[in-house]
């Protein structure tokens, strides 16, 4: 699926939520989630640190927020939009939220569930799959992230 000027702006509010996270301290990766018509369901920034939470990715957050709000654990027909490809983890997450399309910025070498180490919603293995447009922004979600981990050495 291509980039749209939607993408784009989507984007740089998942990038204002990192940015949050970078302040409290937290490894800064955003994300938003949205309808099919673009309408802001729930956003939020990373928050393993401060929650003491290993399940306190940004995707995590916005999804209960989302789902607490239309009293449903799924979300079919939203998009999350999320600074770095999402982990395993969270890729599982969005596969039994049922949510249609996933947009990252910058890729995860290391832990990537979508298309760097696995390719969860894509590999044909589960019930669901997802449209997946990776590489928006990917300069400034790999900014974000490289400045803050050189700021802590």
């Amino acid at each position: 699926m291509t980039v749209s000027e939607q993408d784009y702006i989507l984007m740089g509010e998942a990038l204002a939520y990192a940015a949050k996270a970078a302040e409290m301290g937290e490894v800064p990766v955003g994300a938003l989630l949205v309808n099919r018509d673009g309408e802001k369901l729930a956003g939020a920034g990373n928050n393993c640190i401060a929650a003491a939470d290993p399940t306190g990715h940004a995707e995590m957050h916005a999804m209960r927020d989302a789902a607490e709000r239309a009293a449903n654990y799924r979300l079919p027909g939203t998009t999350m939009y999320v600074t770095l490809e999402p982990c395993a983890m969270c890729a599982a997450a969005m596969i039994h939220a049922r949510v249609e399309r996933i947009v990252f910025g910058a890729t995860d070498p290391k832990t990537g569930g979508l298309q760097s180490v696995y390719r969860i919603g894509s590999d044909g293995q589960l019930n669901h799959q997802f449209i997946i447009t990776g590489g928006v922004r990917a300069g400034e979600c790999s900014r974000i992230l490289q400045d803050f981990f050189k700021n802590r050495r």
